[in-house]
């Protein structure tokens, strides 16, 4: 189910971004650098594994997990998390969990579209993704 998942994405649009990293509690001078950064986001699958990296002049990350397995995760901005990624009517969905927050992650992919749903409290961010030729 993960497959649909599998490639490269480029960052087109953002929305509520801003808004999203101040919940979380990111400084004013990051979330300034984060708002402007165009990450590509590169999924791939070996075995049952995936793998998750995201690419921008600012900063890399990179997570492996396996679906349904509870692993640890340092965010971006830092943060130490118990995360969890299943997949839910189509949908790629992360939950991150730390210092008694919740945090959901939720990619669905609709053709050569990806959309990230970010959801803190109330906060909500969109970011679309297109796929790499």
């Amino acid at each position: 189910m993960a497959e649909a998942f599998v490639g490269t994405w480029n960052l087109k649009e953002s929305k509520n971004f801003d808004d999203y990293m101040r919940e979380l509690g990111v400084g004013f001078a990051t979330r300034q650098v984060g708002s402007m950064t165009k990450p590509t986001t590169i999924i791939s699958m070996e075995g049952d594994t995936i793998t998750l990296k995201t690419v921008s002049t600012f900063k890399t990350t990179e997570i492996n997990f396996k679906l349904g397995e509870e692993f640890d995760e340092t965010t971006a901005d830092d943060r130490k998390v118990k995360s969890l990624v299943t997949v839910e009517d189509g949908k790629l969905v992360h939950v991150q969990k730390w210092d008694g927050k919740e945090t959901t992650l939720v990619r669905e992919v609709n053709g050569n579209a990806l959309t990230l749903t970010l959801t803190l409290g109330k906060v909500v961010c969109t970011r679309s993704y297109v796929k790499a030729e």
